[in-house]
């Protein structure tokens, strides 16, 4: 019976292919069969964790708070050099320089991505800006965030930098940041679930060791990665110390 691995739904569309390639060396490197299962929204993939349908996860810094807490996942690696920030950007034309110059009453537009969502509400605290003053469209995806700011339907959208970044120049050219996060130790994680805890320190040496090799660094590069760094548990149950607060911050 084959295990499931799923990556966390904010990945970029175009690394799809990658994440597929990245499951193929899973199998061969662990000699057994996984099968990839790539979520439309973090709806559906929280329901398939919560149902014990999901054994290794790409995890988001938010829900790899669930999956610790409560359904006993284990640190293995996060990407090297890589943290998650997140970014409020209006529209290039838009006479807003800075997030103090918003006021009650804006239209955000955000995806479902919820570490991103509570860490753009900590920076709109300074304009005094809350879930009770402003509104929020929520858009399936970072395209349809610039979508809506671009065509002026928004005043501002909230982003995970690294999708603001994978964004076409075209597109950018026509969005400003305002705002940024400098959180630093938010990143997303590498987890597996107890089902597969005898492939831990085995999975842990040879993520170590993919980028010593051009196959590794062929592998890396198709989902946007240069490297992994590996994880303790102390050092995962600190994000989700810091999340956890951050949920009760923002809300």
């Amino acid at each position: 019976m084959a295990h499931t691995f799923t990556v966390s739904p904010d990945f970029s569309p175009r690394l799809a292919p990658g994440w597929f390639v990245f499951n193929t060396w899973l199998q061969r490197t662990l000699e057994m069969p996984i099968h990839l299962e790539l979520f439309e929204g973090f709806d559906a993939q929280r329901e398939a964790i919560r149902a014990d349908k999901v054994d290794l996860i790409y995890a988001n810094p938010f829900d790899a708070s669930m999956l610790v807490r409560e359904k006993g996942f284990r640190a293995v690696a996060a990407p090297a050099d890589k943290s998650d920030e997140a970014l409020v950007v209006v529209a290039e034309g838009n006479p807003v320089q800075r997030v103090l110059d918003l006021l009650p009453g804006c239209r955000f537009a955000s995806t479902d991505d919820p570490d991103v969502h509570r860490m753009c509400m900590i920076l709109l605290e300074p304009a005094d800006l809350h879930s009770g003053n402003i509104q929020m469209v929520t858009c399936d995806s970072y395209v349809l965030v610039a979508k809506e700011l671009i065509q002026g339907k928004v005043d501002a959208g909230f982003f995970l930098e690294a999708a603001f970044e994978e964004l076409s120049s075209m597109v950018r050219s026509q969005l400003k940041p305002i705002g940024r996060s400098r959180i630093q130790v938010v990143r997303h994680v590498l987890l597996i679930g107890p089902s597969l805890a005898s492939k831990q320190a085995e999975l842990a040496t040879a993520l170590a060791a993919m980028a010593e090799n051009e196959k590794g660094k062929g592998v890396l590069e198709s989902i946007g990665l240069s490297g992994w760094e590996l994880l303790d548990q102390e050092d995962v149950e600190f994000m989700v110390d810091l999340m956890e607060t951050l949920v009760e911050r923002s809300s």
